[in-house]
Formats: C-alpha cells, structure tokens, sequence
C-alpha cells in the first residue's frame, strides 16, 4: 500500500562492460535503504528495444512475471491484468505493488494494473525487485515490487511518436518538460491508441456470437516541480479513459480513471524527510453474458458498474551514517468501492465496502568490514481489525566481483474489495465472491550470488515461500455448460525454485538471457493455477551507427487453468523482433514484431479455449529533441 518504489544502477549503454553490482530500494526520490536482493533494471535504451504496445509485453522478457493470465492487455480484461512474480499464481488481484514515481497502480477496488496509463517511451528506467526482502512495503508487496520513472523535468526536453500496423492499430504519442527559471518546471505526456484486435476464440470452435477483442484508449499526465539543493516537490495528476470490446456481441467493458499525487522531500544534513498523499478515483463497467455451446446464440446475463476512490498517505524519515541507514515511517488508506449489478431478466444487487489500513516501519543496516547486516519489522492492520507483523532480516558480504546475499522475510496480503464483494462471468464460467475471506500470509527465504567482472554479470537466486490462506478461484462445480468457482482460502502451498541471468556484451552486440523455476503446490500436490513451472526468456541486441536491432525469444511451460488441475494450458515460445534507425534531426524510423512466427497458444478456457495474440507488428517515426 506504500507509495514507494526500487531504486538501483542501470546498465551502461555508451560502454561494453557493465555496471558493479548495487542495490538500494528506494522510499522516495531521496529516501532510500539498502536491501539484501537482486534488482532487475530496464533502463530507457531496453524499454524502447522490446517490442509491445504496453509495458505488460515488454515486461514479460522478465522471467516470473506474469498477469493472471497470458493474454495481453491489449485484448485481457482489466480484471485480469494484477501481477504475479516468482510463481505466487494470481486471482486478478496483484500481489505484487506497482508505484509510478512512487505513486500506486494497482486498482483501490481489486488490485489490478491498467497498463494502458503508462506509456513506455515516456519512461527512464523500470525496476523489479522480486520477493518481500524488507519491511519498507506494506500487504501489496507480498510477492515484490516494480517501480517505474519517468524522464527527469529539469532539462528541455520534447519526443512525439506515431506508427501504425496490422488488424488497423494506430498509436499517437509525445510529451516533454519546459524549465520555469532555476526552480521550477512543468512536463506533460498523452497518448491515443486503438485498434480491431484480434479473436481470442480459435477457428474450429468460433460461431457466430464472436468478434474480435479491442481496445481503443486514451490518456496522459500533467506535472509541476519545484526543486532546489535541500527540497524538492512536485504534483502530479494522470487521466485515462478506455473502451474493450471482450470478444463476442454482448460482452464490453470500459473505464475511466484519475489520479493526483503530491510529494515533498527536505534534506537536514544526513537526514532527510518526506510526505506523500495521492487521491485515485475510478469507474469500471462491464456485461457480462451467457453462450450456447455450440457459440451459436449469446445471452446478456448482467451489467455491471463499480465505482471505487482511494486516498492514501506515507511519512517517512532517513538518517544515515558512516557505516549505517536507519529509515522509519508509517503510511495509511482508505479504500471504498460498489459493485452494483443488474441482473437479467430481472433483479439488482449492490456489494462493497470500505478498507481502511494503516503500517509503521523500520528498517537499518550496518556494514561490519565486508559484511553488510539488515533488518526490518512492519506492523500493519489488515483492514478487519487483525494486525500483522511482517520482520525481514539479511546479509549480503562483497568478494571482489561477487556479491553473496541471503535474507528471510514475512508478509501478507489483505483481500481487496473485489474478491471480496464481485462477482463475474467469463463466457460460461462464473465465479463468486466470498466477504468471509481471511488475509493470506508468506514465510520466504532466499539466497544469491551476483559476479560482475568486464564484460559480463551472471546472478543466481535460490528461494523457498510458504504460503498460508492463499487466495485463489476454487472450483465448486463443472458441468458442460457452465463452470462455477469461488474466491477462497485454499490452504498452504509453498513455491520453491531458482531463477537466474547472465549478460554478457562485446564491441556493438549485447546478450542476455534468464530463466525461472519455480514449482508452486498446495499442501495437497496439486499445481497451483496460472503459474508455470519454468519461464526463460532470451535476447540478442545489436547495434552500431543509427541503427539497432533486437531479437527476443520468450518461452514458458504447461500450467493449469484451475485449482484442480484439469484444464491444461500447454507451454509456448514467441519469437519477437524490434528495428531502429536514426534518420537525422532527432527523427527515427521503428518497427516492432511480436509473435513473429504466428504461433497459437493458449491462455485460458471458458471452457471454450482461449488463445494469445497472433502476429501483430507495428511502424512509424519518432522524434526527440536533443
């Protein structure tokens, strides 16, 4: 629930060796505390070389990370887009806190991420940290956190971009900031996109109630700051406003949203203090309907519309030393949210509430020659009267070109509003709320290594999590026409596995691979749904003189649909290609492949099988100021 975010060191793009290995979650832009993990950078030069219209695609070449689902969001519900890391599986619902420039996008009602509000070029770095290895954040970081940047304001700066590609996509965008004096500046990004989509049900058992899944968006942000050497502010509002169709005649949703966020640091000396308070407001609304089985005839079955408003707030204090960082600080929000229905033929319902939660924190850490010692203790209401305790401690002891890092941790997540209190439907698979759930709760350990010498860094990760309560669709009853599963406190799991990366770069080319196991079961044997037992994902990038080219390969295993372990969604790999050339006067010319080869793969059942994008590309021309 923190607006907090990760803060770590890029890689060099001017250079062939890579950067020492560092490390810092970072509270605010001033505020910042060690940590005992491994940080994954994406820094401006990798964001702009994957291909994806949001950063959910490009965000995919990270392994663990995954939505509920492996639809994009160019074509998934917004309920389905929360982010899992490490195999935790997922409802919808994150479990995994998503901060830009340390204000949260997981939705005050349940949890999910509209991808759709950030644009991707308009960012300098993004940052993952997987798994709950301080205390800093609050439930929503159970499974990790990503921070994304946007573009410094102090400087001139302006880009616009336009392309356009298959199944009639067509993308405008820009932005830029303008100094106001030595203090001051303002900045401004938008963004409009649309396109036909593409059908989500296979041919062999496509009928006459299926179209295509859309979506057509717009949105932007508005920022002023005022900075000097001891202070800086800056208040910041972002808008979007979005419309899908959801595959078949009766069944759209749309949404529209605001955000407004002010933030404001003062350094003392070695000290420094800072207050944020945000307000989010947001509407979504959706039909949800009934399909014969032959997908010859479509029913509307209900309508739904859910308001939902957040207001949250954190303070924080930093003091450090020669040897030492202490960082103290509490947060609070309120969330609120309905779900109002109308059912037909005939009959209406309205569900929801208020959450309201409130931390305090401390974090330290002390260097004891090449030891660094960490530890952390949270303790956070839950939101239904029940406190919890969240400690983490660490060590991490640098070797020359290694680092050696371990660390244990406690967490939890809260239910959000939604799986509490929304019921839906997708096609003929409905599930339920449950207002008697309880919080789920992580124990972790992990331990890794980090080498970086020259040209190449090679990380590892070893982790083991278990997990009490977990929150997941139980399947109460499968008949031919309809499933019907139930939000529900399954019980324990535990998830246990490695995941590792390599780069490795020489005179214009760069290399990187990773990969990820990660075996997620409940006490009873059975997978738990959405999460693959392996992901790996490879690139190849070259450039030189104008022009860039990269090449992506992402590959994931079989996982299952359901708590059962009945329906199987087998494993898949695509292949993606992004294109760059400079022009001259700041112009570009790009071009982005996703799903070169075209492959079909699947991404769920209703219990019709769901399939991922086709083949879809893009080109245009961008322009920056220089």
């Amino acid at each position: 629930m923190l607006a907090f975010w990760i803060q770590g060191t890029g890689y060099s793009q001017s250079g062939t060796t890579v950067e020492p290995v560092r490390t810092a979650i970072t509270v605010t832009e001033r505020v910042s505390t060690d940590a005992p993990a491994n940080i994954t950078i994406l820094g401006a030069p990798e964001i702009q070389e994957t291909p994806g219209v949001n950063l959910d695609d490009r965000l995919r070449q990270v392994p663990g990370f995954s939505l509920f689902r492996r639809s994009s969001s160019l074509a998934a519900n917004p309920t389905t887009q929360g982010v899992s890391l490490r195999g935790l599986g997922s409802t919808g619902a994150s479990r995994t806190v998503v901060l830009w420039d340390g204000v949260p996008l997981n939705s005050p009602f349940g949890g999910w991420i509209y991808w759709t509000r950030v644009i991707p070029d308009s960012l300098e770095r993004i940052e993952v940290s997987r798994g709950a290895s301080t205390s800093v954040f609050g439930d929503k970081a159970l499974g990790g956190a990503i921070g994304l940047f946007s573009r410094q304001t102090q400087t001139l700066h302006g880009w616009l971009g336009w392309d356009s590609g298959n199944v009639d996509t067509r993308q405008l965008e820009g932005g830029g900031s303008l100094p106001l004096g030595s203090h001051w500046a303002v900045s401004g990004t938008g963004r409009g996109f649309t396109t036909d989509g593409y059908y989500i049900v296979p041919a062999p058992p496509r009928g006459p109630v299926d179209t295509r899944a859309n979506v057509r968006f717009a949105g932007g942000t508005a920022r002023g700051d005022y900075f000097n050497d001891r202070q800086r502010l800056f208040l910041r509002a972002d808008i979007l406003s979005e419309e899908r169709d959801n595959g078949t005649q009766l069944t759209f949703n749309s949404t529209g949203l605001g955000t407004a966020a002010l933030n404001y640091s003062r350094e003392f000396g070695s000290s420094t203090l800072n207050g944020l308070a945000f307000h989010s407001r947001e509407e979504y609304r959706a039909t949800f309907s009934s399909i014969s089985a032959d997908r010859q005839t479509e029913r509307l079955t209900s309508r739904q519309s859910v308001p939902a408003e957040a207001t949250g707030a954190a303070g924080m204090w930093r003091s450090t030393g020669r040897r030492w960082n202490f960082l103290a600080g509490g947060d609070y929000l309120r969330s609120e949210g309905y779900s109002r229905d109308t059912l037909y033929p005939t009959g209406y319902r309205v569900s929801g509430g208020v959450l309201s939660q409130g931390g305090l924190f401390g974090q330290a850490d002390a260097s004891f020659g090449r030891a660094r010692l960490f530890g952390g203790f949270r303790g956070q209401n839950a939101g239904n009267g029940d406190m919890f305790w969240m400690p983490s401690g660490g060590i991490q002891i640098g070797l020359e070109n290694w680092r050696l890092r371990g660390s244990g941790y406690r967490a939890f997540r809260a239910p959000t509003l939604n799986e509490l209190y929304r019921d839906f439907r997708a096609g003929n698979s409905v599930t339920l709320a449950n207002p008697a759930l309880k919080p789920e709760a992580l124990t972790g350990v992990e331990a890794g290594a980090d080498y970086v010498r020259g040209f190449l860094r090679i990380s590892a990760t070893a982790f083991h999590n278990s997990l009490d309560g977990l929150i997941t669709n139980v399947t109460r009853s499968v008949t031919p026409n309809l499933i019907t599963r139930q939000r529900d406190n399954a019980g324990a799991a535990t998830v246990q596995g490695v995941e590792a990366s390599v780069e490795r770069r020489w005179s214009g080319w760069t290399a990187e691979a990773s990969w990820l196991l990660a075996d997620s079961r409940y006490a009873t044997g059975e997978r738990v749904p959405q999460a693959p037992k392996n992901q790996g994902s490879a690139l190849l990038t070259w450039s030189r003189k104008g022009t860039l080219i990269t090449g992506g390969l992402r590959a994931s295993s079989l996982q299952f649909e359901d708590d059962r372990n009945q329906f199987v969604l087998p494993g898949y790999a695509v292949l993606q290609f992004t294109m760059r050339q400079q022009m001259g006067h700041g112009v570009s010319a790009v071009m982005a492949i996703e799903n070169s080869l075209d492959r079909t793969y699947a991404v769920g059942y209703s219990p019709t099988p769901l399939i991922g994008a086709p083949r879809l590309w893009r080109a245009g021309l961008r322009w920056a100021s220089r």
